[in-house]
């Protein structure tokens, strides 16, 4: 497999067996799904769908309202739902034990994780949160000789670099809600909230960590002496790398100066391999080049590709949007990390989205098949889950919660026996559909290495260029011609190829060329012509994929 696919699942809710979970329902009412849930069967399931990268959410132990054995609860006005949320880090170096079978072995019950999914041929990615941590933060799991976040702060100054926190000498923290949480002096808040007053929308749950710039004095970067907490960060990423863990997804990476990550990333690079792998969650275009100068692998696309295809699945832009999207990254394009749906963004079958997961068919092999660039896959995508339960934090609000005890249905169906005949109808259809185009992903030569051209803006009469999307992947000997319709309306379009294009794709006019439909098996010999445009019918919501390669004389 030549193109990273990452599954990315939050296991509390994978195997969760729950058949009638209660919204604000309590571990005990509702359950948790275990790390012994991702066994072998369900990561052959998730590499049945091409994957090459497993990303478990809420791997690490955070803030939640739930008590176990010698692990209190956290203070209800510290805490986002019942579970809590796995962005609210309570311990950097330990496991969440309502993810255990065993909560005294739940470290051994990961590493038993991190073997299984290595033996399944995937590859294993976990969150590094390292913008702010949960209000709570003390670890009791970190190695002998590493120093606890704010254990050496000098809380008299709102600003040292030698702090992990930013303080307000004085003045104690004051809540939206109010609630028995105290705090005195109060922390800058996760969000870059400096003051003592977080409101409601802030993420008052968290705190933000110092990595040397003083936002309240103008912003000015104080890296020499090097801030400890680099120094805190390092050993933790270096602490999962040396378990075998084979990348990270960097939490609002953003939010933490490029300087850190280029300090940090090439010394875990030297230490565990290239291969070590660095995801960020980035939403500002014009710190791309920066990110990955710094050593990221890949970023996130969301506000270019994501935003993009959600319009067009809503028809609310053109289809033609996608080629410009798609290139206004320019170079950094190849690192591009595409999807569909992740933990923050709402389900395509909600009906706060597209209302179906058939729209969700065109746009998967419009942007998968795109490029060798990196996909993401959220579990329940391939099923049709809509996102649309009152699970309690939550809400009804087209997504899948994070902060809540929950069961998916389509998950327990599917994990009846991992072969479809629990679902209903119209999750097998998704899923079959997902399956097949994931497979021509992986198989197809042209995805990994071959160059894009776009063919939206060279149509005229006879192409729907509003609702459909078409687009060549070609080398010096083939071409796969990838045609998206966005409407629930069949299609028969005229695509014009004229010798310009041609030309640039190396292919002379009335060429002998084998086509092969990637998605029958069907095979015919044709030729193309910048005179006559190519006839292709495509069903509602439909994707043709054709294959023409070259005949050999």
């Amino acid at each position: 497999m030549s193109k990273i696919i990452i599954y990315s699942l939050l296991p509390r809710l994978w195997g969760n067996d729950c058949l009638e979970p209660k919204p604000w329902g309590s571990y005990e009412e509702n359950g948790s799904g275990k790390l012994s849930d991702l066994d072998e069967r369900a990561l052959a399931y998730i590499r049945s769908l091409g994957a090459t990268h497993l990303w478990c959410i809420g791997l690490l132990e955070h803030a939640t309202a739930t008590a176990w054995a010698e692990i209190p609860a956290d203070a209800p006005d510290m805490v986002k739902g019942i579970a809590g949320s796995p962005y609210a880090l309570r311990d950097y170096y330990d496991i969440a034990p309502s993810l255990a079978d065993n909560i005294d072995k739940r470290m051994q019950e990961f590493e038993a994780l991190l073997e299984r999914v290595h033996r399944s041929g995937l590859k294993l990615l976990i969150d590094f949160i390292p913008n702010h941590v949960a209000r709570s933060y003390h670890s009791d799991a970190q190695p002998a000789g590493v120093v606890d976040l704010g254990a050496d702060d000098d809380t008299t100054k709102h600003f040292d670099n030698q702090n992990n926190f930013y303080y307000f000498p004085g003045e104690a923290l004051h809540l939206p809600q109010g609630g028995s949480w105290i705090e005195s002096p109060a922390k800058a808040t996760g969000n870059d909230c400096f003051s003592a007053y977080p409101s409601q929308n802030d993420w008052y749950e968290t705190i933000k960590l110092n990595y040397g710039v003083d936002y309240l004095g103008g912003g000015h970067q104080h890296f020499d002496p090097i801030p400890k907490t680099w120094l805190r960060m390092l050993e933790i990423l270096d602490f999962w790398a040396s378990k075998g863990v084979d990348g990270f997804r960097c939490d609002m990476a953003e939010m933490v100066p490029e300087a850190f990550w280029g300090w940090a990333i090439p010394q875990l690079k030297e230490r565990y391999g290239a291969d070590l792998c660095f995801l960020a969650e980035i939403y500002q275009p014009h710190r791309y080049s920066g990110y990955l100068h710094a050593g990221f692998d890949y970023l996130y696309d969301k506000v270019g590709l994501y935003d993009t295809l959600r319009a067009i699945m809503r028809g609310e832009c053109s289809a033609s949007a996608f080629d410009t999207a798609r290139d206004a990254v320019a170079s950094d394009q190849p690192a591009m990390c595409y999807f569909l749906e992740n933990h923050d963004e709402q389900r395509i079958a909600s009906d706060f989205f597209a209302a179906s997961p058939l729209v969700g068919i065109p746009a998967l092999g419009a942007s998968l098949l795109s490029g060798g660039n990196p996909y993401l896959l959220y579990f329940g995508q391939e099923l049709g889950e809509r996102g649309m339960q009152a699970e309690g934090f939550s809400g009804v609000d087209g997504r899948t919660t994070i902060f809540d005890y929950w069961s998916l249905g389509c998950i327990q169906r599917l994990r009846a026996d991992y072969k479809g005949g629990e679902l209903t109808k119209e999750e097998r259809h998704v899923l079959e559909s997902y399956q097949q185009i994931l497979g021509i992903a992986q198989s197809e030569p042209l995805i990994a290495s071959g160059a894009y051209y776009g063919l939206n803006f060279a149509q005229g009469v006879g192409y729907d260029a509003d609702r459909c999307l078409s687009y060549l992947r070609y080398d010096d000997e083939a071409y796969l011609l990838v045609v998206a319709n966005f409407s629930a309306e069949a299609k028969k379009l005229s695509i014009s190829l004229p010798n310009f294009i041609l030309e640039h794709i190396s292919l002379p006019s009335n060429t002998p060329l084998l086509a092969e439909d990637l998605r029958t098996g069907e095979r015919s010999i044709t030729a193309l012509t910048s005179y006559a445009p190519w006839q292709i019918s495509v069903e509602d919501y439909g994707l043709e994929l054709i294959k023409l390669t070259k005949l050999q004389d």
